[in-house]
């Protein structure tokens, strides 16, 4: 990088969708960073951010790369003939836009917080066309290492997976021969090598990445940062029986655990409690999971206001979060995959939130169990259900929680943390491994199942 370069770089996000057209933890984090870096005065940030189909009129005949909404420096990545096995494109338009944006842009920081929609092999044709340009890739999930949509969750028996292997990823793929996640692998593996250095947001990730073939020195920790949105709530007198949900509605998210949960507890005759649901993407979700949901929410529609107990609140913007937050005691993540760093505990803890989390991964790391929140056995309704009670009837609970919720990670601190990465020299600390390792990846981020 040239010194003029480090003085005023100009830098490059290349971000999973915007978060205005699609809401998920990727792209609001992809977009606290740009508007940090645009804030601090530091350097020239742009920020291409992907559309599918979603929303069909953005596609303009011969259109590839759009700007967006009269933004400046937000432009739209057009994404068209997505192969989802290779994550590449197949069309040679979409490709020859993508190196035009980059020749007219001049990047001396191209910083990727993913590749899906765009494909992997953009990475190697950015280091094609911007030769000295560094190259930043930000982990968010286990796409690379994983085809089943990137979350490590076996497909035979939906439990957690620890490592991939060529006969592990066939047995969830059984139409796919083992020789052919190898090949994936040695393809993905050749496409990252053009990547500088790699960050992720969690420390248990690395772990996983590092098995998988990245070395230790080309991967940092990073945490993921937002800007606040307010302040602490006074809490009101009394037990704290108001519980909500906020984030997708999934089948990874785990929704329909909660809802499993209150189901049993109703069943129980306990109902001393609410439960608020924020979010939305349903259509995202499984059949199966969709109809749960919908199922649950319709007799919930059908029971008389005093005996509801779930109320769905619908999309919100995370401008609305004060208002959202002030109606609840407890924030529930009942995630049922590794969720590598669950940008909604953040969102609680900034306003005082104590956090019931799944045992696993990013949240485990996170929410000190008894100390700062409560864990409970991934995916186990009846161990959300003790948790639920437990949290809503032990009197001083809440109070002892509360007053061990950290600070969140600010958005400041994330942008320092990434233009120290962005300038700093950096060593050549070796390729990425493409044998197949088939080792076990030790139990980090999953502590004990304690669900009191």
């Amino acid at each position: 990088m040239s010194a003029t370069a480090a003085l005023r770089p100009r830098i490059l996000l290349i971000s999973l969708f915007h978060p205005e057209l699609l809401r998920g933890g990727a792209q609001q984090v992809c977009y606290e960073l740009f508007e940090g870096l645009k804030a601090g005065g530091a350097c020239d940030v742009t920020l291409l951010a992907s559309s599918d189909s979603l929303y069909p009129a953005l596609y303009k005949p011969g259109a590839r790369i759009t700007g967006f909404d009269g933004k400046p420096d937000e432009f739209l990545f057009l994404m068209q003939d997505y192969d989802y096995w290779w994550h590449k494109t197949g069309s040679p338009q979409v490709v020859e836009a993508f190196a035009d944006f980059l020749q007219l842009i001049q990047p001396d920081i191209v910083h990727f917080h993913h590749f899906f929609t765009y494909g992997v092999d953009m990475l190697t044709l950015t280091r094609r066309v911007l030769p000295q340009a560094r190259i930043v890739f930000t982990f968010h999930e286990f796409m690379s290492i994983c085809a089943a949509d990137g979350q490590m969750v076996r497909r035979t028996d939906q439990s957690l997976c620890t490592h991939a292997s060529q006969v592990r990823c066939h047995q969830c793929f059984p139409d796919r021969s083992p020789e052919q996640f190898l090949t994936r692998r040695m393809w993905f593996q050749a496409h990252l090598n053009r990547v500088d250095v790699f960050t992720c947001p969690s420390q248990f990730m690395i772990a996983h990445y590092v098995r998988w073939g990245v070395p230790p020195g080309r991967i940092r920790h990073i945490t993921n940062g937002q800007r606040s949105y307010g302040v602490r709530d006074t809490p009101l007198p009394g037990l704290k029986t108001r519980f909500g949900f906020f984030g997708q509605f999934v089948d990874n998210k785990g929704v329909h655990i909660l809802l499993r949960a209150v189901q049993l507890l109703r069943a129980e005759g306990f109902t001393a409690f609410t439960v608020d649901l924020n979010g939305d993407n349903l259509r995202y979700a499984s059949p199966a999971v969709r109809q749960e949901i919908e199922a649950f929410l319709a007799e919930e529609a059908l029971l008389p206001p005093a005996g509801r107990i779930v109320c769905w609140n619908g999309a919100y913007h995370v401008d609305e979060l004060p208002g959202r937050m002030a109606r609840v005691d407890w924030c529930v993540v009942p995630s049922t995959w590794w969720e590598v760093f669950g940008l909604v505990i953040s969102e609680a803890w900034m306003f005082g939130k104590p956090v019931i989390c799944s045992n696993v991964g990013g949240p485990a790391e996170r929410v000190a169990h008894d100390v700062s929140g409560l864990h409970f056995q991934m995916g186990d309704h009846r161990a959300l259900a003790r948790t639920i009670r437990r949290a809503a009837t032990e009197d001083g609970l809440w109070d002892r929680l509360a007053a061990g919720v950290p600070a969140p990670p600010t958005r400041t601190a994330m942008v320092d943390g990434f233009m120290h990465l962005y300038l700093e020299p950096l060593p050549a600390p070796g390729d990425l491994r493409t044998a197949m390792a088939g080792e076990r990846l030790p139990t980090t981020g999953r502590p004990v199942a304690a669900d009191g």
